[in-house]
């Protein structure tokens, strides 16, 4: 494809912000613009084939009908979609995405849900419910990750407190809010920056953004962590926070934490532990014996976590939880409005009315699992994980990146691992395509803990090398559009194809 050339020819070698320049005005030319929407009505023909995939087999509703149409004809209608191809998660088939699923479990939380339906923790008054369940989530969260305990250095973290928040985008927004206004506030630092390891969440990115905060990005090494001397370089009089995950989205590494969060402390700035991902599981892991790195608020140069509740917390999606190393920091996170005719507006996120049938539901789920459940499962999740890591390192044309525990992230040296990923894919797999380096992750859930799917995962993925290095010149239909994205040094291009991506999941 024309715009793929771009990357291997002397523009490829240019400065992608000289290129991403350069491509703005040049698009604007007509004849350009011309050619350029050419290329991706081409790549969008498979993209909308991919979103929806139903079209054509079942109505489409672009205007409200004129009379109602019945609840029954709804729900069938909504059961045959469901039925259609969006229960493969079911049987095993998902990286991440369902990290519970059992059947007995969701009918308790769609119980849970419905007992909670109609209520709304902006009116704490009509609902004191749903406080009580929130402050016991982020209480039993806490205590899991280190509150109460003493740190390294002898002291007590004995203030540690939070929220509840939609997921943990929405955890990672409101943590680098909060240090944006106590920076300006305690600090009068007027132009905020943030240091950030490459492989940190992309909620990072949309913080830095959508809150006017610098974005300085750190390498990793070779085993895929944060680079410390890199840190510890980037951080200036401007810096209000550094960032370490634990694990990373993408390769599963957990960051250096304790040295980047004393580095932190040391040149008083906040540190944040991003756990989304690792929180209800590295807690376990490490009493089951296996290498847990400290990564809590055991450190004293930790002053906040995200962890997600509705990940390996197993409750319904829609739950995160943001803690703080005390209640002052938490207090800038808050929003009040004192002069407001409406009368006295305050909330503890981004949200106003929020759905509190989900925190019950949260809540619900932690107590019904207790420490006993979340240690067994995380026990089947890392066991089917040490089979599965075994059998990648055993295929001569596959590699795994770095040491992981349950996130395998494996390359190809010999192959286009996006292929293999989408041969995977016409076996039913869906998998996570990652860049820089050019890879492929599976995310281990409960569902892959069940009999036989781990050895059905290693038995596909096999026979997927197998059929690429078979057929080396196949192309695929979605292979080329992720090598575009992994290779072309200009962004913009593969910024405008996520746009038509969105476009597409609002077309009727």
């Amino acid at each position: 494809m024309d715009i793929e050339k771009i990357s291997n020819s002397f523009l490829g070698k240019l400065n992608p912000r000289f290129l991403s320049w350069a491509f703005n005005h040049l698009r604007a030319i007509p004849a350009v613009r011309k050619r350029i929407e050419k290329e991706f009505d081409s790549l969008l023909k498979d993209i909308e084939q991919q979103v929806k995939p139903y079209r054509g087999e079942f109505p489409s509703y672009a205007k409200l009908p004129e009379k109602g149409i019945g609840r029954a004809q709804i729900l069938k209608e909504m059961k045959a979609l469901k039925e259609r191809e969006e229960s493969r998660w079911k049987n095993g088939f998902a990286s991440g995405a369902v990290y519970h699923g059992d059947e007995e479990h969701i009918r308790f939380l769609n119980e849970v849900y419905a007992l909670n339906s109609q209520t709304n923790p902006l009116h704490s008054d009509i609902w004191p419910s749903i406080p009580k369940y929130e402050g016991e989530i982020v209480s039993m969260t806490a205590k899991m990750l280190g509150a109460g305990k003493k740190t390294i250095n002898g002291e007590v973290a004995d203030k540690v407190c939070g929220v509840v928040s939609s997921g943990g985008t929405e955890s990672i927004l409101l943590a680098m809010k909060t240090y944006r206004d106590w920076a300006r506030d305690k600090k009068g630092i007027t132009r905020p920056e943030m240091v950030v390891p490459v492989t940190a969440h992309a909620a990072f990115d949309k913080a830095a953004q959508y809150f006017k905060i610098k974005i300085r990005h750190i390498p990793v090494d070779e085993n895929y962590r944060a680079d410390l001397a890199a840190a510890a370089k980037a951080i200036t009089r401007n810096t209000i926070v550094l960032v370490g995950s634990a694990p990373s989205f993408a390769h599963g590494m957990i960051d250096p934490i304790e040295e980047l969060s004393e580095l932190a402390r040391e040149r008083g700035i906040g540190f944040h532990t991003d756990a989304c991902l690792g929180g209800f599981v590295l807690p376990w892991a490490e009493k089951l014996g296996y290498h847990v790195p400290l990564f809590d608020f055991r450190l004293p140069g930790v002053t906040s976590i995200s962890a997600d509740t509705h990940k390996y917390g197993y409750a319904a999606k829609g739950t995160s939880v943001i803690l703080y190393r005390n209640p002052e920091l938490r207090r800038y996170q808050y929003f009040k409005a004192t002069d407001w005719p409406g009368g006295l507006y305050f909330s503890p996120t981004f949200a106003g009315s929020r759905p509190g049938a989900l925190s019950a539901a949260c809540w619900a789920a932690m107590l019904s699992i207790g420490e006993e459940g979340y240690m067994e499962s995380t026990r089947k999740i890392l066991e089917t994980a040490e089979k599965i890591k075994k059998a990648i390192k055993e295929m001569p044309d596959l590699f795994i990146l770095g040491d992981p525990l349950w996130v395998i992230a494996f390359g190809s040296r010999t192959l286009d691992i996006y292929r293999v990923m989408e041969c995977m894919g016409k076996k039913n797999w869906s998998l996570n395509g990652l860049h820089k380096p050019s890879c492929v992750h599976l995310c281990i859930t409960l569902r892959h803990t069940q009999p036989g799917v781990a050895e059905r995962f290693i038995s596909d993925l096999q026979s997927a090398v197998d059929h690429v290095k078979q057929h080396p010149q196949e192309k695929g239909t979605l292979a080329p559009v992720y090598g575009l994205a992994a290779t072309i040094p200009i962004r913009t291009v593969v910024g405008d194809l996520l746009e038509r991506y969105l476009d597409a999941l609002y077309k009727v």
